[in-house]
This record gives structure tokens, C-alpha cells and sequence, in this order.
């Protein structure tokens, strides 16, 4: 597989379960990342966590719906769901569109950022795990 038809900004930290983590101030903005959108294909539906939601660190945050699966999104820190993107509600598609900007999922106050962190991968390992998928 090459990673080259996969958009995988460096700036990210990126889970096994193709999510990312974009770390801001004091919380960490969440989403699916390309290979996740291409991979599900046409997205119909997201089921968003509420605001308010204590989160594990790979723990279930929603699912995905999509014409061909239904998949659940779990969360790349631990800590509380502070806002959910809920323009995802009625227009699922931005997902597919722009997955790492406007189809940004949920923002979350972390925890234990800076242990968790250890335990994501940089965009260059990221790659060479999406490699090892082939």
C-alpha cells in the first residue's frame, strides 16, 4: 500500500484506529483520519458523544455510518468531551471532504496528555503503519 494517496499532516498525532489528535491550548480537537474516510467511503451518518462525556484513552466516543459499514470511533486521550462538532449531524459528508479541518469530531480537556501522548504515533510512524497494513 503507499501511503502517498493518503493526506497525513505532521503536525498530528495518529491512533492504530485511524483517528487523530490535533493539541491545542488546553484540550485536544479529535477526528478520523484519510485513510479512515477513504476506507469507509461515502460517510451518512455520525453518532457524536455528548458534551460532558468522560473519555478513556481508546475508549468508544461514537461510530461512523457509512454505505458500506458501520464503524465506532474511540477516543485518542482520556478526559471530557468539552464540545462535539454538531455541524457533522446533518452534513456527515465533511468527514470525507475535509476530515482533518471542518470534519473535526469532538474536542476533548485531556487528563494525562502528556503520558498518553507516548502512546500515539507521529505522522512518519503513522505512515509506516498504514505500510505494514498492506
Amino acid at each position: 500500500m503507499s501511503t502517498e494517496k493518503y493526506l497525513i499532516p505532521e503536525s498530528l498525532y495518529y491512533t492504530e484506529e485511524h483517528e487523530w489528535l490535533r493539541v491545542e491550548r488546553e484540550y485536544g480537537v479529535m477526528g478520523i483520519t484519510d485513510y479512515a474516510q477513504k476506507s469507509l467511503h461515502e460517510i451518512v451518518f455520525v453518532e457524536l458523544p455528548e458534551v460532558g462525556t468522560e473519555v478513556q484513552q481508546k475508549g468508544m466516543l461514537g461510530t461512523v455510518e457509512s454505505v458500506k459499514a458501520v464503524s465506532d470511533i474511540f477516543s485518542p486521550i482520556s478526559g471530557v468531551v468539552i464540545e462535539v462538532n454538531e455541524e457533522l449531524i446533518d452534513k456527515p459528508e465533511i468527514l470525507n471532504s475535509d476530515p482533518y479541518n471542518a470534519g473535526w469530531i469532538a474536542k476533548i480537556k485531556p487528563r494525562n496528555l502528556d503520558e498518553e501522548l507516548k502512546r500515539l504515533m507521529n505522522a512518519e510512524r503513522y505512515k509506516q503503519y498504514l505500510a505494514s497494513l498492506e
